[in-house]
């Protein structure tokens, strides 16, 4: 028995990994030199595409592998935004260093919130995380001191601010957070939480019955995903200098992730990424489409879900030999 097992070995990455993880390496260093020798407006785009790669990786953590299927991120969304005001506006704390707080002030609002939603299952918790949300939005809607539904400028946080130093530190919390939710959530699945949310998604009475503790997995899950989420509520509106519930508890938000995630493929690190390029490109060549953009968009969705069920990134992988950037998957092969 022993010789046959010594002649095999079991391994996570391969070539393309390894090579794909020294390319992660360059291009980190060469998004944070970008304010250096890029545009103003390209800037922007490049700040935008990496926080929503970072909100969209979130609800993929979710919905593709612990199975909670949110309509309800916004929530998360509008609470690091209106920290922002709170915390920054009111009480005078730079902007920037109020991007943690709203990660933290979301992580604990979302615990006291799981208590609700955790009661719920299916379509059931899909629903009540969304009414959740509303039920946040209209409590900041009706506050005179938050500006009530009209919402506040908070313009006067940034000055003092050079506009070159705004920006940069705009687009590199927006590295952290849009390349760090991949490194984490690629860590997550390496880890003994990657098994046991690939189990509670795939079955969770047999997962229970193996001794996975189901509740605390969903638990950890959704909380990571509120606090990442805060983060990038918070530094959304530091680029739109303009916080109102309306916008900020929109559900625009998670219909994003849900288009980006499905487009891309679903319970794949890839296929956020994937979609955040798809949804970027289409959103800026239809941009004066007005209403009809949306309507494409959602045609487009239904296509694919029909087309290729595992998105994108699952066509891709048909074609290619199953090819996978990130080391997660175990392989049994034999020793050179």
């Amino acid at each position: 028995m022993e010789s046959v097992l010594s002649k095999y070995q079991i391994t996570r990455g391969n070539k393309l990994t390894k090579g794909f993880s020294i390319f992660t390496i360059f291009f980190i260093i060469f998004l944070i030199s970008t304010p250096w020798w890029l545009g103003r407006a390209d800037i922007r785009k490049v700040t935008e595409f990496l926080y929503i790669l970072s909100i969209a990786q979130m609800w993929n953590l979710l919905a593709g592998y612990g199975g909670l299927v949110s309509v309800g991120q916004q929530l998360f969304i509008g609470i690091g935004a209106y920290c922002l005001v709170i915390f920054s506006y009111k009480l005078g704390i730079d902007p920037f260093l109020v991007i943690p707080i709203a990660g933290i002030i979301s992580l604990i609002i979302g615990y006291f919130v799981s208590k609700v939603a955790f009661r719920l299952k299916g379509v059931y918790f899909a629903v009540g995380t969304w009414v959740l949300a509303e039920t946040f939005r209209l409590l900041f809607s009706n506050s005179s001191w938050l500006g009530g539904g009209s919402g506040l400028s908070i313009t006067k946080t940034m000055k003092g601010i050079p506009t070159w130093w705004r920006e940069s530190l705009t687009l590199w919390f927006a590295i952290f957070l849009g390349i760090g939710s991949v490194l984490l959530v690629n860590y997550l699945l390496r880890s003994k939480y990657g098994i046991s949310l690939t189990a509670v998604r795939d079955n969770e009475v047999a997962s229970e019955s193996l001794g996975i503790k189901v509740k605390k997995v969903k638990l950890f899950v959704y909380l990571t995903a509120a606090f990442v989420t805060g983060m990038a509520g918070a530094l959304i509106f530091i680029t739109k200098l303009r916080v109102s519930p309306e916008a900020a508890f929109s559900i625009e938000w998670t219909v994003i992730m849900f288009f980006i995630v499905v487009i891309g493929g679903i319970g794949t690190i890839e296929g956020p990424i994937i979609g955040t390029i798809v949804y970027i490109t289409m959103r800026e060549t239809m941009n004066d489409l007005g209403t009809w953009y949306l309507i494409i968009l959602g045609v487009f969705t239904i296509i694919i879900m029909i087309k290729a069920p595992q998105g994108l990134w699952g066509l891709i992988k048909s074609r290619f030999n199953n090819i996978h950037f990130f080391a997660i998957k175990r392989h049994v092969k034999k020793r050179d």
